[in-house]
């Protein structure tokens, strides 16, 4: 009854709110961000230490340096459970350099290293294409940073691609998994906090729904309100539904951790037969979903200071 009343509440405040207004632009490319994806995915798995992740990390380099104002490469070594060291790499792209109030937006750039939801058992210790699960976040921010090129913030964003979110293992408990977000949270590129950080993660499928996670609910929930009034004004509220579900283990716990006023989009729901899987492949991609985020990514920055 709470959520269904919260929902109620918030959709009440948007319709006050846009009532006089018109509703935001719609900037993103859809169809270069699923061309995105097949990039990321051609390179093979961008697991650390395997070959497509260091070619992964060449091209999002060159990628961000082309689009944004300035671009840091995050580098340090993660000493896992099991003694190895492993190379990480956060990128990290600035736009309106010198403005003090600043988004977050965040997405992990690796792909998870063994199949371990496979049906069959034959693929469960093979590297997953990640075309979802990673690329799609990857190319919301990748899109995200072509809008802004093309039409400077007012408010100073930040890129955050973080490494290793699925390297380890998250239960029963997280080893090894959200490197790169607990490495930045501990180890910021920038004084203070953002205004709020969001992350997108599993956000390009076909048929997605996004429900509000728990932890972004507890830790941010004007923040996730935002987000979702922002796309129910876009006309996208049949993909992002106000109410409440379950929490998740994801990059945005760790920042919550270190204070960041944090939220996580992401639909694992309606992907879970091909969550890690040999099966999260382009063809699972879809044109309307990654217009429905995309343009509400960038219309919340638009937004992001009124």
């Amino acid at each position: 009854m709470r959520t269904r009343i919260r929902a109620l509440v918030a959709l009440a405040t948007l319709a006050a709110c846009g009532a006089g207004g018109p509703p935001p632009a719609r900037e993103f490319d859809a169809k270069q961000a699923l061309e995105y994806v097949n990039t990321q995915v051609a390179f093979g798995p961008r697991v650390p230490g395997m070959p497509g992740h260091a070619a992964m990390a060449r091209w999002l380099d060159s990628m961000v340096r082309t689009r944004a104002d300035s671009v840091t490469l995050q580098k340090w070594w993660h000493k896992t459970a099991s003694g190895d060291s492993i190379a990480m790499t956060n990128v990290f792209a600035q736009f309106n350099v010198k403005a003090t109030q600043r988004v977050l937006y965040l997405a992990h750039w690796d792909t998870r290293p063994r199949a371990d939801n496979d049906p069959d058992e034959k693929n469960k210790h093979m590297p997953i294409p990640g075309a979802d699960d990673g690329g799609s976040g990857v190319a919301v921010l990748l899109g995200v940073a072509d809008a802004l090129k093309k039409l400077p913030p007012d408010v100073g964003v930040d890129l955050l691609f973080v490494d290793g979110e699925d390297y380890g293992m998250f239960l029963p408990a997280k080893v090894d998994v959200l490197i790169g977000a607990t490495y930045y949270a501990g180890h910021p590129l920038v004084a203070g906090r953002p205004i709020f950080a969001v992350l997108w993660d599993m956000v390009g499928h076909a048929n997605a729904r996004f429900t509000i996670e728990s932890n972004s609910q507890i830790a941010a929930s004007d923040v996730a309100d935002r987000v979702w009034n922002t796309a129910s004004a876009l006309g996208y509220g049949n993909i992002f539904t106000p109410v409440g579900t379950g929490a998740v283990t994801d990059d945005h716990v760790p920042l919550i951790e270190a204070g960041f006023r944090a939220i996580d989009v992401i639909d694992i729901n309606n992907y879970a037969q091909f969550w890690h899987t040999l099966q999260d492949t382009p063809d699972k991609e879809s044109l309307q979903s990654f217009e429905a985020v995309g343009n509400t990514a960038v219309a919340v920055i638009r937004r992001a200071l009124k």
